[in-house]
Parts: structure tokens; sequence; C-alpha cells
């Protein structure tokens, strides 16, 4: 029988354009771009030129620091661009799909030992799915790992519902884990407020189920209850939809890099659920179904995503297009009316009277940047076992051994989402975090 943990600390934010759970749309991949930005403490190094042709696990670049990661194209087609910054800096490797669906072909015929496993997985450009804590970045495949982490929900607004996604994929799941189970003991934590969860019955797993607001979702929040990680360890954690690419590798020896997307949001006209694949180009899933006046795209969800352009392309973790207002406005005196209409965490308006009511929330921070004051909201909103305020300062002074004592270890910036999205100082608190965790890769490893 699993482990039930219910989580206090948290916010679920009720907002507007959840995607309808009817029917997956498929829109065809004619573009995809691999983006360097996509994965922290890395530097690429180019292995196509434009003009090549490509299969889908075919390397486009890989690791200057780690060459044994490789980054493979999800799409059979041409190398038609490599774009730069300034000093040469790649941004983006684009490759135009030929619709033929060829693939690079993987052996899979030996996968006793745990060498054999890390061998596919970089070979197949599937390796980059697996993410570690500690720092959140892509796993270091020369160190063995304490556990595999799979959070099979988001609490996150608005985020996918991978009830729905992989309700047809479980088989290709459970391969996945399988698979996994060879690197290190596999651990699965589910929803446990929803009735015959679909991922309770996983094999092969140590299963833990949750309750409780965002982030309960989070795979970080998880293992700061179920297997913390301490210093000189590694916990890998994998997203439920890399889980099912790493099953299709495990049973078909190809990389298939299908996924279902969820678009969503406030200015979306019809939210719903596309099939595609990874690092897509974004038009072919928003054109036509979105408000197009003062909308904000997001590659992610609405906390934690990153800023797209309508003909941009789909992150290499994204599994969710956000689309809301823009927040181009001022208020004046808007903190002195009654703001029935506004969203309030700190009962600063009466809307908090009505804790289910729906919102349309766009962009605008109101207010801006100013010193910090402590009011203990942090604490409220980090479901674990550290002091949040306390950690962004050890950051901000670059004090490594006071950032080791407050669990730099075991935070990745999302779990600092919520803190961002209350912070009355108007703080960039996950970009803080990132620059910590930076810092520790650099002193570290």
């Amino acid at each position: 029988m699993s482990t039930i943990i219910k989580l206090k600390q948290g916010l679920d934010i009720n907002l507007v354009g959840e995607a309808q759970k009817a029917v997956t749309k498929t829109v065809a991949a004619n573009e995809v771009s691999l983006k360097p930005s996509d994965f922290a403490c890395f530097k690429p190094h180019l292995e196509v030129r434009v003009g090549d042709k490509v299969k889908a696990g075919s390397v486009l670049f890989t690791d200057k620091n780690r060459p044994e990661i490789r980054f493979c194209s999800p799409v059979s087609g041409e190398v038609t661009e490599v774009r730069r910054a300034e000093r040469r800096r790649i941004t983006d490797v684009v490759v135009k799909a030929d619709g033929n669906n060829e693939y690079e072909k993987f052996d899979t015929s030996n996968l006793s030992s745990k060498d054999a496993v890390k061998n596919l997985l970089l070979q197949s450009g599937v390796w980059p799915y697996l993410r570690q804590r500690p720092f959140n970045i892509i796993a270091d495949p020369k160190q063995d790992a304490k556990a595999v982490y799979i959070s099979t929900f988001d609490s996150a607004p608005l985020a996918a519902d991978y009830q729905f996604v992989l309700k047809d994929q479980l088989a290709d799941f459970q391969a996945g884990v399988d698979l996994l189970s060879k690197l290190a003991p596999v651990y699965v934590g589910y929803n446990n407020k929803i009735g015959g969860n679909i991922f309770q019955n996983v094999k092969n797993a140590t299963l833990t189920g949750f309750e409780g607001p965002h982030p309960a979702g989070n795979a970080g929040v998880q293992i700061s209850h179920v297997c913390p990680v301490n210093k000189g360890e590694m916990v890998i954690v994998v997203n439920p939809q890399d889980v099912v690419i790493v099953g299709r590798l495990a049973k078909s020896g190809i990389y298939d890099a299908k996924k279902t997307i969820a678009l969503v949001g406030g200015k979306v006209k019809s939210p719903a659920y596309y099939s595609t694949v990874a690092n897509a180009k974004i038009d072919g899933i928003i054109s036509g179904n979105y408000e197009t006046e003062d909308a904000r795209i997001i590659g992610g969800n609405v906390l934690t995503g990153t800023k797209l352009s309508a003909d941009g392309y789909l992150g290499f973790y994204d599994n969710e297009i956000s689309i809301i207002p823009e927040g181009n406005y001022y208020d004046f005196f808007g903190w002195a009316l009654p703001g029935l209409k506004k969203y309030s965490f700190s009962h600063t308006f009466f809307s908090w009277l009505c804790p289910k009511k729906q919102y349309n929330l766009d962009t605008n921070t109101h207010g801006e940047k100013r010193a910090y004051v402590v009011t203990g909201t942090f604490e409220k909103l980090v479901p674990m076992d550290i002091l949040p305020l306390q950690l962004i300062k050890a950051i901000l002074a670059e004090n490594i051994e006071l950032m080791e004592e407050l669990g730099i270890y075991e935070v990745a910036e999302e779990d600092f989402a919520l803190c961002e999205f209350a912070d009355t100082s108007k703080t960039d608190i996950q970009a803080i975090i990132r620059k910590g965790l930076d810092l520790m890769v650099q002193e570290t490893m």
C-alpha cells in the first residue's frame, strides 16, 4: 500500500482557459528547432551543417563539457538554419521536416546492465530528458543516481492533465519505468485527490500519494518528503510524457518524440489538447485560435514558462502553451479600491472571500521593484523544510556554505515560482535561484 502525504503550504491559482478533455487534435510538425538555451549550464558543440539531411534520432549538437550527451532531431528532414547571436553563440538549430518519419535505429537487444541502458539513452538523444537534483540540470551520466523520481501530476495553473494525456499510453509509460529502474530505484508520486488514479497501478516503483495545493505536483517538493537529496547525491527527475518517450525507445529502438500539448489561457478561444512532437513550431497549434491583440504567448505554464513569439517553437521540456492578456496599463489608486474583480493572495481585496472564483489574470506586476519586506509569505508557499527568504539572501551574497546549509541542493527555480508571484518586492526570484544553482555547479562540479 502506498504512503499518503498531505501538504498544507502552497496556493492554487484558479485561472480561466483550461483545456477541454475531449478530442486530442493532431498537428503535423513541419519545422522544429532545438535551442541550447533550454538547458542550464550547457555549451553546445555543433555536429551538423546547413543542408545536411537528418533522421529522427540524428545528432544535431553535443555538450562541449560532456560530449557523450547528444541532442538529436525529433523529426527527419533537412537542417535549414543555424541561428547565432553575439560571439557566434548558437541560439537555434532548425530542421524542416520532410514528412517521411525516418528514424535512426538503436540496438535494444541487450539492456540488462546499467551501462547498457545509459549508452542507449545517450546515443539516442533521450538522456537530456533526465534532469537531476541538485542543480536542475541534465543528469550527469558519470554519477550513479540515488533514485529516479517521476511526479505524475502538475499542480501549476492550467497545467496539462496527465490522467487524460497518458490514459492510452500506460504500456509505454510502464516500459519507461522498467528501463529507468535499471539506473536506480524508481519513485512515483501521484495525485491522491483523484479517485481511480491511473498511475496507482504502476509496477516496479515505490508509489506515494500527495494531496495539497500547488506546488504539491513539483518533483522537487515531493523528493524533499520521499527521498531527500544530500550533498554528493543525485536524484534523476523525469516528466511523465518523457517517461513515455523512454518507453517507446525501449520497445522499438527509435527516438519517437511525440507529445501532447495543452493550449490554455484566457486569450485562447477554444482551449484544447494537441498532438505534435517536441520542439515543434507553434503556429500550427495557435493559429486562428487566440485573440491576437495584447496577448502574451508563453511556452510552459504562467508561473515558470518562457515568452514566445507567434512563430516561435516549443521548448525541449514544454508540455503546454499558455496565452494570457498583456498587462500594459496602470491602475490609478488601484490598491485603494475594493478590487472585487482582482485576485488577492494577501487579502488586500475583498475577492479573497470567493476562493473558487476563476480569474483572467494578465502580466501586470501591479508595482515596481522595492526593498524586501519580511512578511512570512514565502514560508506559506514553499512546502519544504527550508527557509526560503534566507536562502534567497544567501544566494545574493554568494555565500556558498550558507547556501548549502539552507537547502540549495534540494530546490529548483519552479519551487519558488509562487514566491515570485506573491512577492510584494516584485523580485525575479526564479532568476536568483538559477544564479545560485549555476554558482554551485561552478564550485562543485
